[in-house]
């Protein structure tokens, strides 16, 4: 009839109807079965009408030409006038395919779409019930569940009957299955029938009369035994009899499968026996249950076989529910549940996934759950099964914002209105949405878009995803401040004890002054309470993230009390996104960083610039402190200035560390700890270097102006040598002079004293800004010798009485402030101390060995566990590093990539050189930046500094989301810690001991 590419006029019209491929259409429309319709202008407009034109038109043919020539007319009769029936069967036909091949099946299954009266539009359990009552086996049972099933998608895809509905449908549809499933289980096994009482619980979206059209139900089994019966007998007959049941459902047929039945969300699930006595259930509830099994329990209703034992595991488990929320460790699985589990998802499929992707029906879900569990157990109008009738009764309570509330309905029935029509399309259960041009576009017009379907479609999806995951924090929070801020008259608000359950159930330990910290923030009708009423439902959020919300709301209220006048701070706040989730970390991650930013508040516009949390050089610190230090009046007002700087660069590093360490939403945690050690002792090492030239250029001012009688060096020792400071780390240098031409020694080396003390002075006078530690104890002599001495001093020093141990700390000695020649000649003389020609003697490495033993028993803490000693602890940081000298010590004479000051530097240069294997080597690296970094956290979180892991629980935890463990998991944290440096050990013994 049409030849492919002729506009004829059939043509034309098939393409305005919306087919895709009219020439197929034009040849489907000549098919001999369609002959006495294919003209009818009403049927052509019908299935332009449906989602897929093209889908639908093959579905017609296909059971016009399953029909017998006595059945066909009557069909193609009723086909063209009666509009329901045309309706809703092509609407089937074009919406599922699956539909199309149960229809193809069985041809006479039109039929059920005829009816059109009040009982037929809404159905309900009953109607249900007697569709199945036929069903004698599985097969039947899937025919007569599937002509049911149609019946459902001719309503919906209609419009007969909303997504709310449909979903309460389909669930009733389950029960009446799980029903007639038990029916047909007991018709074959009479005798364990009879033998137990069985009842049947459905749970998740079955029992919250929410359920797909393809999707696991999920079920628990209560038995008992009647009266007079053995109980373990009964339960075993009751186990027989749910299993048929089960495998009546799952088991693949000739006529397909109608669904998995999943038992997992039992007590011990797969683990537990399949069925068990009330008594059992509440056992275990009452002891050993998790609260996201109480939270499965919200959905529970009983729906097949003993109806009055069901009624009796429902009225037992309801009170449970509604206590979950004062269980001991329910805010601990609360913020654990809050994470959502992405993590099985395939990366490529995340942003496709409807139900557990950013914006997904699950968040939806989640959020309106929990809230029922925090508030449920005073307010018994939340006794919901249903997700948007919880919704609405937490609006109507006050709960939830109406606006918020309104919006998230309208969001959840649009992303399961597409839920809908994806898994009816083929029957399958899916959450993915389609990648198909056609499969969108079917997808788009099913939902009512049909001017640009398939861009419609994407536009609405992602806006209403967006909206969810904007509302999925902001549903918690929001109603907090409303609860303190008394605005929106009319509104039902919260109540005082309403707003500090919710707070303690998001992990806040003093909701109280919490409540009070909103109240000062967010009250009033000033353009700054507005702007603060918009960031705190998100920054509640973040702060609940951490390991103390108390402490990071408390922080930013004195933040913004210190700031709120100036307009720059709110405004960055509300218009950098990074700003706010990165100023939230900072504040709840533990003291240091906090006080450190109280100091001096306008440091917070740091998080806002994009480079504002990179480490500045050396170079250019330096050129600022001694800037500084040449415009000052004084040397103290110099020294305090070069402290301000280095107070505003610790915030800086220490800013980028937490963040580096915890992520955000947009910028994932940094992979490698290593970096960010690195990171840390180089940025801090640099820091303090430029103070201490600051502070030597200030000194010097003060007593002699531009020029010291004497060249004066500091050379970095231990940790400060080797660029590997921590925040809480002290200074050790070593101070070389050298009196310049007609000065007197004795008058350059009282100089070169006064200087130093001047130094020390300075950088710890009682000020705002932390005091720097200058420790000058690894000089020749230590504390019985001079602070400084004369590079030729110096010289006759170790060529006449230098120890080993004095060589060993020398091989981390660099120059790091004052005259930079003089600095490098104090080098040249020690390299051949600290890099002997042909290594160290057998004796002196006996004595380095005896050394460390002796150090380890004498110097850990009494009563430290060594175990956990970051310094001196089994596979700590003295252990690798002592390691790694003295390889530096033998073969850096020969290794050139030896001669560092840096542990990592050496380490990885001694496996280049083959004196370590490589599988040893990360052992110790990741021992050492393991150790490195748990004193960085404890100095965070403390804001003092502490070789060994904390005792006070909140703390211990905030160094365990610091290092990337979470909620609740300390117990691994240091479990791994252990088992990290026991293998550093091991390595240490045979390298180091020889063992």
């Amino acid at each position: 009839m049409t030849v492919p590419g002729r506009r004829n006029s059939t043509f034309i019209r098939l393409l305005r109807s919306g087919f895709t491929d009219p020439s197929a259409a034009a040849r489907l429309l000549d098919a001999e079965v369609l002959a006495a319709v294919r003209t009818d202008s009403v049927l052509l407009d019908a299935l332009g009408a449906t989602a897929d034109p093209d889908l639908a038109l093959l579905g017609l043919v296909r059971l016009a030409e399953a029909q017998t020539p006595e059945d066909l007319p009557p069909l193609l009769d009723t086909l063209v006038s009666a509009k329901p029936l045309r309706d809703r069967l092509l609407g089937v036909l074009g919406a599922s395919e699956a539909l199309g091949d149960h229809l193809a099946r069985h041809p006479h299954d039109w039929q059920t779409l005829v009816t059109y009266e009040a009982a037929d539009l809404h159905p309900g359990l009953a109607e249900f019930e007697q569709g199945l009552a036929d069903a004698h086996d599985p097969v039947s049972l899937r025919v007569s569940y599937r002509r049911c099933l149609l019946s459902i998608a001719a309503r919906d895809v209609c419009g007969t009957i909303d997504v709310a509905e449909t979903a309460a449908e389909l669930a009733d549809l389950a029960t009446a299955t799980l029903r007639a499933a038990l029916r047909i289980a007991s018709a074959a096994a009479p005798g364990d029938a009879a033998a137990c009482r069985l009842a049947v619980i459905a749970m998740g979206k079955c029992g919250g009369n929410e359920l797909n059209y393809v999707s696991d139900v999920d079920v628990i089994f209560v038995g008992d035994a009647p009266n007079g019966t053995d109980e373990g007998k009964a339960l075993q007959a009751a186990t027989r009899l749910a299993s048929h049941l089960m495998r009546i459902c799952s088991e693949t047929t000739v006529e397909g499968t109608i669904w998995p039945v999943d038992a997992n969300l039992r007590p011990e699930g797969r683990n537990g026996p399949l069925v068990r006595t009330l008594a059992s259930h509440l056992a275990y509830y009452q002891r050993w249950a998790k609260t996201w099994e109480f939270q499965a329990l919200l959905k529970a209703r009983a729906v097949a076989g003993d109806g009055a034992l069901g009624a009796e595991y429902i009225e037992a488990i309801t009170p449970l529910v509604w206590q979950a929320a004062e269980r001991e460790n329910f805010v601990a699985d609360v913020q654990k549940m809050r994470r959502r589990v992405v993590d099985n998802i395939p990366a490529a499929q995340v942003d496709r996934e409807l139900k557990l992707g950013p914006g997904g029906l699950r968040d939806v879900e989640f959020a309106v759950q929990l809230l029922q569990l925090v508030h449920g157990r005073s307010d018994a109008t939340l006794h919901s099964r249903t997700t948007l009738d919880a919704l609405q009764a937490l609006a109507a309570g006050g709960y939830v914002g109406r606006a918020d509330a309104a919006q998230l309905h309208d969001a959840y029935r649009f992303l399961r209105a597409m839920e809908h029509r994806i898994q009816l399309y083929r029957l399958r259960r899916t959450h993915l949405v389609p990648e198909d041009e056609t499969d969108l576009r079917r997808l788009g017009r099913s939902l009512g878009l049909r001017t640009e379907p398939v861009t419609e479609l994407n536009k609405a999806w992602r806006r209403h995803a967006s909206v969810v995951r904007r509302l999925h924090e902001k549903l918690f929070y929001r109603p907090l401040l409303d609860a303190v801020a008394q605005l929106t008259p009319g509104e039902t608000r919260l109540s005082p004890r309403a707003a500090g359950q919710r707070l303690e159930a998001l992990g806040y330990a003093d909701p109280a002054a919490a409540l009070r910290h909103l109240e000062a923030l967010a009250s009033g009708v000033t353009r700054k309470a507005a702007i603060q009423r918009t960031l705190l439902p998100v920054l509640l959020g973040w702060f609940a993230d951490s390991a103390d919300p108390d402490a990071g709301l408390l922080n930013f209220r004195k933040v913004s009390d210190a700031l709120g006048k100036t307009p720059w701070y709110l405004r960055l706040l509300r218009d950098e996104g990074a700003a706010a989730e990165n100023l939230a970390r900072v504040l709840s991650a533990g003291r240091l960083a906090p006080d450190l930013l109280m100091r001096a508040p306008e440091a917070v516009a740091l998080l806002g610039d994009p480079e504002g949390l990179q480490p500045r050089t050396h170079e250019a610190l330096e050129q600022e402190v001694l800037a500084a230090v040449g415009r000052a009046e004084s040397a103290e007002a110099g020294v305090a200035a070069a402290r301000g700087v280095r107070r505003r660069e610790l915030f800086r590093t220490a800013a980028a560390d937490i963040i580096g360490s915890y992520g955000t939403e947009d910028n994932p945690a940094e992979e490698d700890p290593g970096a960010l050690v690195d990171r840390v002792g180089n940025a801090v090492s640099d820091l303090t270097a430029a103070t201490i030239a600051g502070a030597l250029r200030a000194a010097v001012q003060g007593h002699w102006g531009d020029v010291l009688p004497t060249r004066f060096a500091v050379i970095g020792v231990g940790r400060f040598g080797g660029h590997e400071l921590g925040y809480g780390s002290d200074a050790d240098v070593l101070f070389v002079h050298e009196p310049r031409e007609g000065v007197d020694e004795q008058e350059a080396a009282k100089a070169a004293q006064t200087v130093i003390a001047d130094m020390r002075r300075l950088l710890q006078l009682p000020t705002t800004d932390p005091p720097l530690l200058i420790d000058a104890d690894l000089r020749p002599e230590g504390r019985s010798g001079p602070l400084a001495r004369t590079l030729a001093s110096y010289a006759a020093y170790y060529r006449r009485w230098a120890l080993t141990w004095e060589s060993q700390a020398l091989l981390r000695a660099e120059p790091v402030a004052g005259d930079i020649d003089l600095g490098h000649r104090f080098i040249d003389l020690i390299d051949p101390l600290r890099y002997p020609m042909e290594g160290l003697g057998e004796d002196a490495v006996r004595e380095i060995r005896r050394l460390k033993a002796r150090m380890e028993s004498e110097r850990l803490p009494r009563g430290a566990d060594p175990t956990l000693h970051t310094k001196l602890g089994r596979g700590g940081l003295s252990d690798v590093e002592w390691t790694v000298q003295l390889m530096q010590m033998r073969h850096a004479w020969a290794e050139p990539g030896l001669r560092t000051t840096r542990t990592r530097e050496a380490l990885a240069a001694a496996h280049a050189a083959g004196l370590i294997p490589a599988e040893e080597a990360q052992i110790l690296d990741e021992a050492w930046v393991l150790a490195t970094r748990v004193r960085n956290a404890v100095m965070l979180v403390r804001g003092r500094a502490g070789d060994t892991f904390p005792s006070e629980a909140r703390e211990l935890a905030a160094v365990g989301r610091y290092l990337g463990y979470a909620e609740g998991t300390v117990g691994e944290m240091l479990d791994d810690y252990r088992r990290i440096t026991r293998r550093a050990r091991a390595v240490v013994d045979e390298l180091f001991y020889g063992a």
